[in-house]
């Protein structure tokens, strides 16, 4: 046997490295088939000093992967997330701390397992430290009364005005899904026009199933603006009624044909199962919480659904368990928070106006802690005369929500009041940011409140929605060199309605 010559083993050679080639191309090709896709959506969570929770809608089921960009650095850190999958319908979040003032950057991926790594999807927050300035932005109630997406029209544009106001925070005050309210896919307008709505199989029913309440929140992250602010805006984010369904309380049965299931007791830890899984929320599953993004600002997050007791008249003429809003518990947490907390302001977040009158059905019950009646505290008012009582001479106290669709501002003050053991205070709403427009509410007068500024719908306008263009959010923007705290209500354009310097307490 003849030994091969040169050329024959060169040529040899080259069909190994061509075959190897093959080979190393058909396992890359075979990698990228089966790489994950990208997250649908990122977003943080309740920041608070230098912490926050960072977290992430994946698109099918994979190992969260975080990578943290600090002020300045050049390499990032990495932290991993947890797995994702069908029990939580592919969300996922993870606590990041040592957070040092200025703006982070982070992107999420997942893994697969099987070597594949999603592209990232970036996003970021921004820390403030002593001495900076710091803008808090909320509202409330999207996707409400019929109103979903249209995207000819912009979509949940409101939202985009929100992130024009580059809050450091935004504070979602409730009702961030319409659990209860099916979508139809065209909603006549009387200009002659028709809103047009993307709907979802979720969004074309009540939710009752677990899914059905995923599907709730998995519809409003189909828009680009709510998950843009979601990416450049920390959230604090708080639950109300239609999370569930409306003027829901523990114990209740729905009468209500379109319920499979008419137990709320059932229904309400699957809504707060999927509000859990689609907001980093921080020390959940207490929903009640302190947050303090900025060393001057405290947010005190109220929950005013999971512990009150039945809606009904309110005109109990003492306190007990049946007039409870808050609950025990939580109310004396509020006023230990109060009374604790060092920060020159305390932005209590609560679900509903303290002194609206909220009617939930025609049989004079009442939604709220108001009930109309002048006068001493009834009902539910005794356990917010305690709160206000127990925090008297708190300095710095502006309390801050949603839920009744119009934006309002009004002041508190003991002069004015039946019960005068507190002291003044501001209270601003705001909303809808998506939703039908409606009010104004009557005042009760027991703890001596003033409409200082409020924007209801005409007539002409009342129920209408975002085509309405009377969509809105507040922002409370801190004054670094004073103290002081500038409070403002805003279109669903960004433009200033009302505004008022709050002076340094």
């Amino acid at each position: 046997m003849r030994d091969p010559s040169r050329r024959e083993i060169l040529a040899g050679l080259a069909a190994l490295a061509a075959g190897a080639c093959r080979t190393r191309e058909r396992a890359a090709s075979s990698v990228a088939a089966r790489r994950p896709a990208p997250p649908l959506a990122v977003g943080a969570g309740d920041p608070d000093g230098g912490r926050a929770r960072l977290w992430a809608r994946a698109a099918e089921p994979g190992r969260m992967v975080v990578e943290l960009w600090s002020p300045g650095a050049r390499d990032a850190r990495r932290v991993l997330g947890p797995e994702v999958g069908a029990a939580t319908d592919l969300c996922g979040a993870v606590e990041v701390d040592g957070l040092s003032p200025g703006e982070h950057r982070y992107a999420v991926s997942f893994e697969d397992g099987r070597g594949g790594r999603s592209d990232a999807a970036a996003g970021r927050l921004r820390v403030r430290g002593p001495g900076e300035p710091f803008v808090l932005a909320w509202s409330g109630d999207v996707c409400g009364q019929g109103w979903g997406i249209d995207e000819a029209r912009g979509g949940l544009a409101a939202f985009a005005a929100v992130r024009g106001a580059a809050p450091d925070v935004f504070v979602h005050s409730g009702d961030a899904i319409y659990a209860d309210q099916p979508l139809a896919a065209a909603v006549p307008l009387p200009d002659g026009t028709v809103w047009r709505n993307l709907v979802t199989p979720a969004k074309a029913k009540v939710a009752v199933t677990q899914d059905d309440f995923w599907g709730n929140h998995a519809y409003n992250l189909l828009d680009p603006s709510w998950r843009a602010l979601l990416a450049d805006v920390p959230v604090i984010a708080q639950w109300d009624d239609h999370e569930t369904v409306n003027n829901w309380y523990p114990g209740e049965v729905l009468d209500d044909a379109r319920y499979a299931e008419r137990a709320v007791d059932v229904l309400a830890p699957r809504a707060r199962r999927a509000f859990l899984d689609y907001f980093p929320v921080r020390g959940g599953p207490r929903l009640h919480r302190v947050v303090r993004p900025h060393p001057d600002v405290e947010v005190i997050v109220l929950d005013a659904r999971s512990y009150r007791g039945a809606n009904g008249p309110g005109l109990e003429p003492t306190a007990s368990a049946a007039t409870a809003m808050l609950g025990d518990a939580q109310a004396r947490w509020l006023v230990d928070a109060l009374v604790a907390s060092r920060a020159r302001w305390k932005i209590v977040a609560c679900n509903q106006p303290i002194g609206l009158v909220i009617p939930d059905g025609d049989a004079g019950w009442q939604e709220g802690f108001a009930q109309g009646a002048p006068g001493a505290p009834r009902g539910r008012e005794h356990e917010l005369a305690a709160i206000l009582a127990g925090a008297r001479g708190v300095p710095g106290v502006v309390w801050i929500t949603a839920d009744v669709h119009y934006a309002a501002a009004h002041r508190y003050d003991p002069a004015r009041a039946a019960f005068r053991d507190f002291t003044p205070f501001w209270e601003l709403v705001a909303g809808p940011l998506h939703a039908g427009a409606f009010g104004p509410q009557p005042l009760d007068p027991t703890f001596g409140p003033e409409v200082v500024f409020q924007r209801p719908p005409p007539p002409r306008l009342y129920g209408s929605g975002p085509a309405g263009g009377l969509a809105s959010f507040g922002a409370l923007a801190l004054d670094p060199r004073s103290g002081a705290l500038v409070a403002s209500l805003r279109g669903g354009d960004g433009a200033t309605l009302w505004d008022v310097e709050l002076p340094p307490p």
